[in-house]
């Protein structure tokens, strides 16, 4: 089977599982290529409220295939920053469930996701100076905003392997599960993400993320979306809110 990446929607949350079997689901031109529009169908479908981002197997993603560099490196290298800036533009909450290696390429698409829980095992690296690769800066900053300048210097200048432990304490993973209860939790907290507001859920990522000039849009859709009175009558009613906002599709 060629390397790909397959997707389903249920319960509300799409999942999209990286396949390479063959080389630790890394990551091809061609699966680059494809997360994008990929991303861009699910943030338009009003019935997915949550994305799950995880690899084929024992590996979440060993990195990109790096015989796609032995020609040039800029052109993998901007397929890379797409797909993972498309990830974490996605409007909706997202998840990396990550077993076993989230190295290089598998690590950016993990911190391009808004939350990681990882199942004990897993080991975490970002890796460009074993090749002499320049890390993007957008990659560089998104890391340092999860684990701090401290951190991500050690993983960039060292490349080495961190375990799920010390990933936890540096807030690179969210959860550290035992074997075994990854798919559980995951699934769990994903019921949960999907029965939340949604409005709440892109505004407070837009602005955990750093925009500075949405207020008036996200004042805007709120007043428009019904969700607060919703949410006010389901709490006194003591019933569970049917909160209906969806992401505008644009024009």
């Amino acid at each position: 089977m060629e390397p790909h990446l397959s997707h389903q929607v249920a319960d509300s949350v799409a999942t999209v599982v990286i396949r390479n079997p063959a080389k630790r689901n890394a990551m091809t031109a061609a699966m680059w290529r494809a997360l994008p529009p990929l991303l861009d169908g699910f943030a338009r479908d009003p019935d997915v409220r949550a994305l799950v981002l995880t690899g084929e197997g024992r590996t979440f993603c060993a990195g990109a295939d790096i015989g796609a560099f032995q020609e040039s490196l800029e052109g993998p290298q901007r397929l890379a920053v797409a797909a993972e800036e498309a990830l974490a533009a996605f409007p909706k909450p997202t998840v990396a469930a990550v077993r076993g290696h989230c190295v290089g390429g598998g690590a950016q698409l993990a911190s391009a996701c808004d939350l990681r829980l990882a199942e004990e095992g897993a080991l975490f690296g970002v890796t460009p100076a074993r090749l002499g690769i320049v890390y993007p800066s957008a990659s560089t900053r998104r890391l340092v905003s999860l684990v701090g300048p401290a951190t991500a210097k050690y993983l960039l200048f060292t490349a080495e392997l961190i375990d799920a432990q010390r990933a936890s304490r540096t807030g690179l993973v969210d959860e550290v599960l035992p074997e075994g209860e990854l798919d559980k939790r995951v699934a769990e907290l994903t019921r949960t993400l999907a029965s939340r507001s949604l409005l709440t859920q892109a505004a407070a990522k837009e602005f955990a993320d750093g925009r500075r000039d949405r207020d008036a849009h996200w004042t805007a859709q709120a007043r428009g979306s019904g969700d607060t009175a919703e949410g006010v009558a389901a709490f006194l009613e003591r019933r569970r809110p049917r909160f209906t906002w969806s992401v505008p599709t644009p024009e």
